[in-house]
């Protein structure tokens, strides 16, 4: 049976590595469609096993968190990410230090 666009997302973010991040648009891509990006948004925003699909680990291109992180709120996603080992600057993710490297990078 062929998975469906949220199960493609959900794959990839699982395999995010701890200490990493990826751009929602490099999940997309990760996915099978680099213009899923506002798709990853609203399949992460309806995560349904948040222990095993790291959703906190999904930032924009230039490091910024969600403000609508639905489980707790942008200080909560990076309350995670720092528990990951993941550091900040100006507010924002390090991404040249903490992007996930995959064959594709935004």
């Amino acid at each position: 049976m062929e998975k469906n666009t949220f199960e493609k997302i959900y794959d990839v973010v699982r395999r995010i590595p701890k200490g990493t991040v990826a751009t929602y648009g490099q999940v997309a891509a990760l996915a099978g469609n680099r213009r899923w990006a506002r798709v990853v948004g609203y399949a992460l925003h309806v995560n349904p096993d948040s222990e095993n699909i790291p959703c906190y680990r999904v930032v924009t291109k230039d490091g910024r968190v969600s403000d609508e992180f639905a489980f707790g709120g942008a200080n909560r996603q990076v309350e995670l990410l720092e528990a990951d080992g993941v550091r900040f600057q100006d507010g924002h993710v390090i991404m040249e230090e903490y992007q996930w490297d995959t064959p594709w990078v935004e």
